[in-house]
Protein backbone atom coordinates (compact mmCIF):
# COMPACT_ATOMS: atom_id res chain seq x y z
CA UNK A 1 0.00 0.00 0.00
CA UNK A 2 1.49 3.43 -0.80
CA UNK A 3 2.12 6.27 1.25
CA UNK A 4 -0.54 8.37 -0.30
CA UNK A 5 -3.58 5.27 -0.47
CA UNK A 6 -2.28 4.72 3.33
CA UNK A 7 -2.36 8.92 3.94
CA UNK A 8 -6.17 8.75 2.53
CA UNK A 9 -7.14 5.13 4.52
CA UNK A 10 -6.40 7.04 7.58
CA UNK A 11 -8.59 9.73 6.86
CA UNK A 12 -10.87 7.66 5.97
CA UNK A 13 -11.47 5.45 8.75
CA UNK A 14 -11.26 6.25 12.75
CA UNK A 15 -7.31 5.91 13.93
CA UNK A 16 -7.31 5.35 17.78
CA UNK A 17 -3.62 5.14 17.94
CA UNK A 18 -2.59 8.68 17.47
CA UNK A 19 -3.17 12.32 19.74
CA UNK A 20 -4.80 12.42 23.37
CA UNK A 21 -6.44 9.02 24.15
CA UNK A 22 -9.13 11.11 25.97
CA UNK A 23 -10.09 13.33 23.02
CA UNK A 24 -10.14 9.84 20.69
CA UNK A 25 -11.96 7.72 23.34
CA UNK A 26 -14.98 10.53 23.97
CA UNK A 27 -15.29 11.21 20.14
CA UNK A 28 -15.59 7.49 19.58
CA UNK A 29 -17.53 6.77 22.54
CA UNK A 30 -20.41 9.86 22.19
CA UNK A 31 -21.91 8.13 18.87
CA UNK A 32 -21.87 5.14 20.38
CA UNK A 33 -23.94 5.77 23.19
CA UNK A 34 -26.20 8.12 21.45
CA UNK A 35 -26.84 5.41 19.21
CA UNK A 36 -27.41 2.95 21.83
CA UNK A 37 -29.97 5.32 23.68
CA UNK A 38 -31.95 5.61 20.75
CA UNK A 39 -31.93 1.87 20.53
CA UNK A 40 -33.13 1.44 24.21
CA UNK A 41 -35.30 4.34 24.09
CA UNK A 42 -37.36 2.69 20.90
CA UNK A 43 -37.16 -0.55 23.93
CA UNK A 44 -39.07 1.90 26.13
CA UNK A 45 -41.41 3.17 23.76
CA UNK A 46 -42.31 0.06 22.34
CA UNK A 47 -43.07 -0.78 26.03
CA UNK A 48 -44.97 1.87 27.00
CA UNK A 49 -47.10 1.63 23.63
CA UNK A 50 -47.52 -2.31 24.61
CA UNK A 51 -48.63 -1.52 28.43
CA UNK A 52 -50.73 1.60 27.71
CA UNK A 53 -52.61 0.72 24.44
CA UNK A 54 -53.19 -3.03 25.16
CA UNK A 55 -52.36 -3.70 28.90
CA UNK A 56 -50.25 -4.87 31.42
CA UNK A 57 -50.60 -9.00 30.49
CA UNK A 58 -49.49 -8.06 27.36
CA UNK A 59 -46.21 -6.10 28.64
CA UNK A 60 -45.74 -9.14 30.65
CA UNK A 61 -46.15 -11.67 27.61
CA UNK A 62 -43.13 -9.05 25.86
CA UNK A 63 -41.16 -9.21 29.18
CA UNK A 64 -41.65 -12.90 29.24
CA UNK A 65 -40.22 -13.14 25.79
CA UNK A 66 -37.56 -10.86 26.00
CA UNK A 67 -35.64 -12.78 28.10
CA UNK A 68 -35.17 -15.32 25.04
CA UNK A 69 -34.74 -12.75 22.77
CA UNK A 70 -32.11 -11.35 24.61
CA UNK A 71 -30.21 -14.51 24.25
CA UNK A 72 -29.93 -14.45 20.71
CA UNK A 73 -29.15 -10.80 20.33
CA UNK A 74 -26.53 -11.18 22.78
CA UNK A 75 -25.12 -13.80 20.67
CA UNK A 76 -25.35 -11.52 17.86
CA UNK A 77 -23.29 -8.94 19.34
CA UNK A 78 -20.83 -11.43 21.11
CA UNK A 79 -20.00 -12.61 17.41
CA UNK A 80 -19.73 -9.27 15.90
CA UNK A 81 -17.91 -7.93 18.88
CA UNK A 82 -15.13 -11.09 19.03
CA UNK A 83 -14.48 -10.67 15.35
CA UNK A 84 -14.45 -6.81 15.95
CA UNK A 85 -11.54 -7.43 18.05
CA UNK A 86 -9.24 -9.01 15.18
CA UNK A 87 -10.65 -6.01 12.75
CA UNK A 88 -9.47 -3.48 15.29
CA UNK A 89 -6.03 -5.23 15.54
CA UNK A 90 -5.48 -5.54 11.87
CA UNK A 91 -6.40 -1.81 10.81
CA UNK A 92 -4.10 -0.86 14.40
CA UNK A 93 -1.05 -2.79 12.14
CA UNK A 94 -2.21 -1.66 9.18
CA UNK A 95 -2.81 -4.51 7.67
CA UNK A 96 -5.78 -3.79 5.29
CA UNK A 97 -5.68 -6.17 2.53
CA UNK A 98 -5.85 -8.85 6.02
CA UNK A 99 -8.39 -6.26 7.56
CA UNK A 100 -10.72 -6.48 4.45
CA UNK A 101 -10.62 -10.88 4.33
CA UNK A 102 -11.23 -10.59 7.98
CA UNK A 103 -14.46 -8.99 7.44
CA UNK A 104 -15.41 -10.54 4.43
CA UNK A 105 -14.86 -14.33 6.23
CA UNK A 106 -16.82 -12.15 9.11
CA UNK A 107 -20.03 -11.71 7.25
CA UNK A 108 -20.08 -14.90 4.84
CA UNK A 109 -19.85 -16.47 8.33
CA UNK A 110 -22.50 -14.73 10.45
CA UNK A 111 -24.71 -15.15 7.64
CA UNK A 112 -25.11 -18.93 7.85
CA UNK A 113 -24.85 -18.86 11.84
CA UNK A 114 -27.62 -16.39 11.78
CA UNK A 115 -29.93 -18.44 9.20
CA UNK A 116 -29.27 -22.02 11.23
CA UNK A 117 -30.31 -20.27 14.82
CA UNK A 118 -33.73 -18.51 12.76
CA UNK A 119 -34.96 -22.13 11.90
CA UNK A 120 -34.06 -23.57 15.28
CA UNK A 121 -35.67 -20.50 17.15
CA UNK A 122 -38.37 -20.72 15.18
CA UNK A 123 -38.50 -24.37 16.30
CA UNK A 124 -37.99 -24.43 20.24
CA UNK A 125 -39.63 -20.85 21.05
CA UNK A 126 -42.97 -22.85 22.62
CA UNK A 127 -40.98 -25.54 24.40
CA UNK A 128 -38.73 -22.73 26.23
CA UNK A 129 -41.22 -20.23 27.54
CA UNK A 130 -42.97 -23.66 28.90
CA UNK A 131 -39.27 -24.37 30.53
CA UNK A 132 -38.91 -20.78 31.86
CA UNK A 133 -42.59 -21.28 33.36
CA UNK A 134 -44.41 -18.86 31.46
CA UNK A 135 -48.03 -18.04 33.19
CA UNK A 136 -50.38 -19.12 30.91
CA UNK A 137 -52.69 -15.89 30.61
CA UNK A 138 -49.94 -14.64 28.95
CA UNK A 139 -48.61 -17.55 27.04
CA UNK A 140 -50.07 -17.24 23.68
CA UNK A 141 -49.08 -14.07 23.24
CA UNK A 142 -45.58 -14.21 24.29
CA UNK A 143 -45.47 -17.44 21.94
CA UNK A 144 -46.78 -15.09 18.88
CA UNK A 145 -44.51 -12.51 19.50
CA UNK A 146 -41.18 -14.85 19.49
CA UNK A 147 -42.12 -16.76 16.13
CA UNK A 148 -42.73 -13.24 14.44
CA UNK A 149 -39.48 -12.17 15.93
CA UNK A 150 -37.48 -15.04 14.70
CA UNK A 151 -38.89 -14.24 11.11
CA UNK A 152 -36.47 -11.62 11.30
CA UNK A 153 -33.71 -13.06 13.16
CA UNK A 154 -31.34 -12.64 9.78
CA UNK A 155 -31.56 -9.20 10.30
CA UNK A 156 -30.61 -8.78 13.51
CA UNK A 157 -27.36 -10.84 13.05
CA UNK A 158 -26.39 -8.82 9.97
CA UNK A 159 -27.68 -5.48 11.39
CA UNK A 160 -25.38 -6.09 14.24
CA UNK A 161 -22.12 -7.52 12.20
CA UNK A 162 -22.29 -4.34 10.01
CA UNK A 163 -22.34 -2.10 13.10
CA UNK A 164 -19.51 -4.02 14.62
CA UNK A 165 -17.15 -3.82 11.74
CA UNK A 166 -17.91 0.22 11.55
CA UNK A 167 -16.62 0.59 15.79
CA UNK A 168 -13.86 -1.77 14.77
CA UNK A 169 -12.53 1.11 11.46
CA UNK A 170 -13.02 3.40 14.34
CA UNK A 171 -16.10 4.83 12.80
CA UNK A 172 -18.94 4.76 15.70
CA UNK A 173 -20.97 7.61 13.61
CA UNK A 174 -22.31 5.46 11.06
CA UNK A 175 -23.96 3.16 13.36
CA UNK A 176 -25.47 6.03 15.31
CA UNK A 177 -27.56 7.09 12.11
CA UNK A 178 -28.49 3.84 11.69
CA UNK A 179 -29.66 3.74 15.81
CA UNK A 180 -31.59 6.63 15.03
CA UNK A 181 -33.14 5.63 11.86
CA UNK A 182 -34.01 2.34 12.82
CA UNK A 183 -35.61 3.41 16.20
CA UNK A 184 -37.64 6.46 14.52
CA UNK A 185 -39.14 4.04 12.42
CA UNK A 186 -40.03 1.14 14.71
CA UNK A 187 -41.50 3.49 17.16
CA UNK A 188 -43.80 4.77 13.83
CA UNK A 189 -44.51 1.50 12.83
CA UNK A 190 -45.46 0.48 16.51
CA UNK A 191 -47.95 3.14 16.75
CA UNK A 192 -49.53 2.37 13.68
CA UNK A 193 -49.36 -1.25 14.36
CA UNK A 194 -50.22 -1.81 17.87
CA UNK A 195 -53.32 1.79 18.20
CA UNK A 196 -54.32 1.89 14.50
CA UNK A 197 -54.11 -1.40 13.17
CA UNK A 198 -54.86 -3.01 16.59
CA UNK A 199 -52.62 -5.55 15.81
CA UNK A 200 -51.21 -5.96 20.19
CA UNK A 201 -47.76 -8.00 20.76
CA UNK A 202 -47.69 -9.17 17.27
CA UNK A 203 -47.69 -5.56 15.83
CA UNK A 204 -44.48 -4.88 18.11
CA UNK A 205 -43.15 -7.75 16.61
CA UNK A 206 -43.52 -6.87 12.87
CA UNK A 207 -42.31 -3.01 13.85
CA UNK A 208 -39.24 -4.60 15.23
CA UNK A 209 -38.67 -7.04 12.05
CA UNK A 210 -39.23 -4.37 9.49
CA UNK A 211 -37.05 -1.93 10.96
CA UNK A 212 -34.29 -3.98 11.79
CA UNK A 213 -35.03 -5.40 7.31
CA UNK A 214 -34.38 -1.73 6.18
CA UNK A 215 -31.55 -0.99 8.51
CA UNK A 216 -29.39 -3.87 7.92
CA UNK A 217 -29.57 -2.99 3.92
CA UNK A 218 -28.86 0.34 4.41
CA UNK A 219 -26.34 -0.57 6.57
CA UNK A 220 -25.04 -3.09 4.10
CA UNK A 221 -25.14 -0.54 0.95
CA UNK A 222 -22.61 2.30 3.22
CA UNK A 223 -20.43 -0.42 4.24
CA UNK A 224 -19.53 -1.59 1.26
CA UNK A 225 -18.99 2.14 0.11
CA UNK A 226 -16.74 2.65 2.66
CA UNK A 227 -14.75 -0.07 2.42
CA UNK A 228 -14.21 0.02 -1.60
CA UNK A 229 -13.27 3.46 -0.72
CA UNK A 230 -10.03 2.14 1.40
CA UNK A 231 -7.54 1.20 -1.69
CA UNK A 232 -5.02 -1.91 -1.23
CA UNK A 233 -4.03 -4.98 -3.28
CA UNK A 234 -5.46 -8.36 -3.68
CA UNK A 235 -7.70 -9.91 -0.67
CA UNK A 236 -9.28 -13.22 -0.28
CA UNK A 237 -13.02 -13.38 -0.11
CA UNK A 238 -12.91 -16.22 2.41
CA UNK A 239 -9.82 -17.64 4.84
CA UNK A 240 -10.11 -20.16 6.95
CA UNK A 241 -7.22 -19.30 8.72
CA UNK A 242 -8.32 -15.77 9.25
CA UNK A 243 -11.75 -17.38 10.34
CA UNK A 244 -9.60 -19.52 12.75
CA UNK A 245 -7.80 -16.39 14.66
CA UNK A 246 -11.35 -14.75 14.72
CA UNK A 247 -12.93 -17.64 16.62
CA UNK A 248 -10.29 -17.09 18.99
CA UNK A 249 -12.04 -14.04 20.08
CA UNK A 250 -15.31 -14.51 18.68
CA UNK A 251 -16.74 -17.89 20.20
CA UNK A 252 -15.56 -16.97 23.84
CA UNK A 253 -17.23 -13.76 23.48
CA UNK A 254 -20.42 -15.54 21.79
CA UNK A 255 -20.18 -17.65 24.51
CA UNK A 256 -20.00 -15.13 27.09
CA UNK A 257 -22.56 -13.22 25.57
CA UNK A 258 -24.95 -16.30 25.55
CA UNK A 259 -24.19 -17.40 29.38
CA UNK A 260 -24.85 -13.80 30.23
CA UNK A 261 -28.44 -14.42 28.65
CA UNK A 262 -29.25 -17.99 30.06
CA UNK A 263 -28.35 -16.40 33.26
CA UNK A 264 -31.09 -13.66 32.59
CA UNK A 265 -33.47 -16.56 31.21
CA UNK A 266 -32.77 -18.70 34.50
CA UNK A 267 -33.37 -15.53 36.49
CA UNK A 268 -36.72 -15.04 34.37
CA UNK A 269 -37.64 -18.32 35.35
CA UNK A 270 -37.44 -17.62 38.83
CA UNK A 271 -39.12 -14.37 37.79
CA UNK A 272 -42.08 -16.01 36.17
CA UNK A 273 -42.94 -18.10 39.47
CA UNK A 274 -44.34 -15.05 40.53
CA UNK A 275 -47.10 -14.11 38.26
CA UNK A 276 -47.73 -11.05 35.89
CA UNK A 277 -48.28 -8.19 38.07
CA UNK A 278 -44.79 -8.83 39.44
CA UNK A 279 -43.27 -9.87 35.68
CA UNK A 280 -44.98 -6.18 34.63
CA UNK A 281 -42.95 -4.21 37.13
CA UNK A 282 -39.92 -6.29 36.72
CA UNK A 283 -39.79 -5.80 32.66
CA UNK A 284 -40.67 -2.07 33.02
CA UNK A 285 -37.81 -1.47 35.78
CA UNK A 286 -35.53 -3.64 33.24
CA UNK A 287 -36.48 -1.42 30.01
CA UNK A 288 -35.62 1.65 32.13
CA UNK A 289 -32.54 -0.21 33.87
CA UNK A 290 -31.34 -1.47 30.22
CA UNK A 291 -31.45 2.58 28.79
CA UNK A 292 -29.04 3.81 32.02
CA UNK A 293 -26.92 1.28 31.76
CA UNK A 294 -25.84 2.41 28.17
CA UNK A 295 -23.34 4.79 28.12
CA UNK A 296 -21.42 2.31 30.93
CA UNK A 297 -21.72 0.03 28.24
CA UNK A 298 -20.49 1.58 25.64
CA UNK A 299 -17.18 3.45 27.32
CA UNK A 300 -16.55 -0.05 27.68
CA UNK A 301 -16.90 -0.80 24.41
CA UNK A 302 -14.87 2.09 23.59
CA UNK A 303 -11.93 1.05 26.26
CA UNK A 304 -12.11 -2.16 24.34
CA UNK A 305 -11.44 -0.69 20.87
CA UNK A 306 -8.60 1.85 21.43
CA UNK A 307 -6.54 -1.33 23.48
CA UNK A 308 -6.96 -3.49 20.27
CA UNK A 309 -5.84 -0.99 18.31
CA UNK A 310 -3.33 0.23 19.93
CA UNK A 311 -1.93 -3.25 20.97
CA UNK A 312 -2.20 -3.86 17.19
CA UNK A 313 0.02 -0.73 16.57
CA UNK A 314 2.70 -1.86 19.57
CA UNK A 315 2.13 1.18 21.92
CA UNK A 316 1.43 -0.81 24.63
CA UNK A 317 2.05 2.59 26.87
CA UNK A 318 -1.49 4.15 25.60
CA UNK A 319 -3.31 1.64 27.16
CA UNK A 320 -2.95 2.53 30.52
CA UNK A 321 -4.14 6.20 29.78
CA UNK A 322 -7.09 4.83 27.89
CA UNK A 323 -8.26 2.90 30.79
CA UNK A 324 -8.38 5.24 32.73
CA UNK A 325 -9.94 7.92 30.38
CA UNK A 326 -12.71 4.70 30.44
CA UNK A 327 -13.07 4.70 33.94
CA UNK A 328 -13.49 8.26 34.43
CA UNK A 329 -16.32 8.15 31.85
CA UNK A 330 -18.17 5.16 33.01
CA UNK A 331 -18.21 6.10 36.90
CA UNK A 332 -19.35 9.72 36.70
CA UNK A 333 -21.34 8.92 33.87
CA UNK A 334 -22.81 6.00 36.63
CA UNK A 335 -22.79 8.16 39.68
CA UNK A 336 -25.24 10.81 37.49
CA UNK A 337 -27.60 8.42 36.32
CA UNK A 338 -27.87 6.74 40.24
CA UNK A 339 -28.42 10.12 41.53
CA UNK A 340 -31.15 10.80 38.80
CA UNK A 341 -32.86 7.00 39.21
CA UNK A 342 -32.90 7.68 42.89
CA UNK A 343 -35.06 11.02 42.60
CA UNK A 344 -37.05 10.37 39.26
CA UNK A 345 -37.15 6.47 38.84
CA UNK A 346 -40.53 5.87 40.28
CA UNK A 347 -42.17 8.60 37.67
CA UNK A 348 -40.05 6.62 34.99
CA UNK A 349 -41.72 3.20 35.77
CA UNK A 350 -44.97 4.48 35.83
CA UNK A 351 -44.44 5.76 32.40
CA UNK A 352 -45.29 1.90 31.20
CA UNK A 353 -48.48 1.65 32.80
CA UNK A 354 -51.95 2.90 33.93
CA UNK A 355 -51.39 4.49 37.74
CA UNK A 356 -54.42 2.98 38.88
CA UNK A 357 -54.52 -0.06 36.83
CA UNK A 358 -50.95 -1.36 38.10
CA UNK A 359 -50.17 0.20 40.75
CA UNK A 360 -48.66 -3.06 42.10
CA UNK A 361 -46.49 -3.91 39.39
CA UNK A 362 -45.20 0.10 39.35
CA UNK A 363 -44.41 -0.21 43.08
CA UNK A 364 -42.48 -3.23 42.14
CA UNK A 365 -40.38 -2.06 39.56
CA UNK A 366 -40.10 1.37 40.76
CA UNK A 367 -37.98 -0.72 43.96
CA UNK A 368 -35.85 -2.82 41.79
CA UNK A 369 -34.82 0.68 39.95
CA UNK A 370 -34.24 2.18 43.10
CA UNK A 371 -31.44 -0.21 44.08
CA UNK A 372 -29.58 -1.44 41.33
CA UNK A 373 -28.80 2.11 39.98
CA UNK A 374 -27.50 3.19 43.26
CA UNK A 375 -24.59 0.98 42.08
CA UNK A 376 -23.98 1.74 38.57
CA UNK A 377 -20.78 3.01 39.00
CA UNK A 378 -19.68 0.01 40.05
CA UNK A 379 -21.21 -1.67 36.96
CA UNK A 380 -19.15 1.01 34.69
CA UNK A 381 -16.01 0.20 36.68
CA UNK A 382 -16.59 -3.61 35.69
CA UNK A 383 -16.90 -2.89 32.16
CA UNK A 384 -14.28 -0.44 31.72
CA UNK A 385 -11.67 -3.07 33.13
CA UNK A 386 -12.89 -6.39 31.31
CA UNK A 387 -12.68 -4.57 28.29
CA UNK A 388 -8.75 -4.15 28.59
CA UNK A 389 -8.93 -7.89 28.90
CA UNK A 390 -11.23 -7.90 25.67
CA UNK A 391 -9.50 -5.91 23.86
CA UNK A 392 -6.14 -7.23 23.84
CA UNK A 393 -7.68 -10.61 23.26
CA UNK A 394 -7.17 -12.17 26.94
CA UNK A 395 -10.42 -13.91 26.58
CA UNK A 396 -9.87 -16.54 28.87
CA UNK A 397 -9.77 -13.72 32.02
CA UNK A 398 -12.38 -12.09 30.74
CA UNK A 399 -14.98 -14.81 30.43
CA UNK A 400 -14.16 -15.13 33.62
CA UNK A 401 -15.18 -12.09 34.79
CA UNK A 402 -18.38 -12.04 33.45
CA UNK A 403 -19.33 -15.69 34.63
CA UNK A 404 -18.61 -14.78 38.08
CA UNK A 405 -20.65 -11.75 38.04
CA UNK A 406 -23.57 -14.55 36.14
CA UNK A 407 -22.81 -17.06 38.42
CA UNK A 408 -23.26 -14.85 41.37
CA UNK A 409 -26.36 -13.56 40.35
CA UNK A 410 -28.18 -17.09 39.55
CA UNK A 411 -26.80 -18.43 42.48
CA UNK A 412 -28.17 -15.34 45.10
CA UNK A 413 -31.78 -15.55 43.01
CA UNK A 414 -32.31 -18.74 43.32
CA UNK A 415 -31.24 -19.31 47.07
CA UNK A 416 -33.04 -16.56 48.39
CA UNK A 417 -35.87 -15.73 45.79
CA UNK A 418 -38.67 -17.25 47.41
CA UNK A 419 -37.39 -16.11 51.26
CA UNK A 420 -37.73 -12.17 50.43
CA UNK A 421 -40.33 -13.16 47.97
CA UNK A 422 -38.00 -11.71 44.50
CA UNK A 423 -36.61 -9.13 45.97
CA UNK A 424 -33.07 -10.81 45.87
CA UNK A 425 -32.87 -10.19 42.50
CA UNK A 426 -32.81 -6.35 42.65
CA UNK A 427 -29.27 -7.19 45.19
CA UNK A 428 -28.19 -9.79 43.48
CA UNK A 429 -27.01 -7.70 40.03
CA UNK A 430 -24.42 -5.19 42.03
CA UNK A 431 -23.17 -8.00 44.26
CA UNK A 432 -22.45 -9.89 41.05
CA UNK A 433 -20.87 -6.67 39.73
CA UNK A 434 -18.54 -6.21 42.71
CA UNK A 435 -17.41 -9.70 42.39
CA UNK A 436 -16.88 -9.11 38.40
CA UNK A 437 -14.93 -5.61 39.24
CA UNK A 438 -12.51 -7.72 41.91
CA UNK A 439 -11.56 -10.08 39.54
CA UNK A 440 -11.23 -7.86 36.43
CA UNK A 441 -8.91 -5.44 38.34
CA UNK A 442 -6.38 -8.52 39.66
CA UNK A 443 -5.84 -9.49 35.92
CA UNK A 444 -5.66 -5.48 34.89
CA UNK A 445 -2.92 -4.91 37.77
CA UNK A 446 -1.31 -8.49 37.08
CA UNK A 447 -0.70 -7.88 33.53
CA UNK A 448 -1.20 -10.81 31.93
CA UNK A 449 -3.24 -9.62 28.92
CA UNK A 450 0.08 -7.57 27.92
CA UNK A 451 0.90 -10.79 25.87
CA UNK A 452 -1.87 -11.42 24.05
CA UNK A 453 -1.81 -9.96 20.53
CA UNK A 454 -3.57 -11.67 18.19
CA UNK A 455 -1.59 -10.36 14.82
Amino acid sequence: MSLEENTKAKKIRGNMTEGSPAKCMVAFAIPMILGNLFQQLYNIVDSIIVGKMVGPDSLAAVGASTSLTGLFVMIALGTGIGCSVVISQLFGAEKIEEMKTAISTALITILIFSLTLSVLGRACSGSILRLLRTPENIFGEAEIYLNIYFYGFFFLFLYNAFSAVFNALGDSRKPLYFLIFSSLLNIGLDLYFVGECKWGVAGAAWATLIAQAVSALLSFVVLMAKLHRIRCGEYRKYDRGMLGNMTKVAIPTMVQQSMVSVGMLLIQAAVNQFGSVFIAGYTAACRLDGMAIVPMVNSGNATSTFVAQNIGADKPERVKAGYHVGLVMAMGIGLAIGIIMQFFGADCVGWFMDAEEAAESIAIGAQYIGVVSMFYFVMGAMNVTSAVLRGSGDMRWFMSVTLLNLLTRVVLTYAFAEATAGMIIMWANPIGWAVGLGVAYFRYRQGGWRKMKLV
